[in-house]
């Protein structure tokens, strides 16, 4: 068990040995829930879209891009 204190915009680090074990990054998107007592933290597996340099998008792939990641934010 690891301890964090909450910061007073009510932030915390996740210690360095949980990111590790748990495989999380930069950007990665987090669930959190409540279970009774608990507050349960979960990583959301997501498969974002990689833009390839060098390669050109037309609109219409650009405008799915953005609407894939409006939705994957508001879930």
């Amino acid at each position: 068990m690891e301890r964090v204190k909450v910061t007073r915009n009510y932030q915390v680090t996740i210690p360095a040995s949980i990111r590790n074990r748990l495989g999380i990054h930069e950007g990665d998107i987090l669930e959190f829930y409540v279970e009774e007592d608990r507050i349960v933290i979960k990583k959301v597996l997501t498969v974002r879209p990689r833009i390839k340099l060098g390669r050109k998008l037309t609109i219409e792939e650009i405008e799915r891009d953005i609407e894939r990641g409006l939705n994957e934010s508001s879930h």
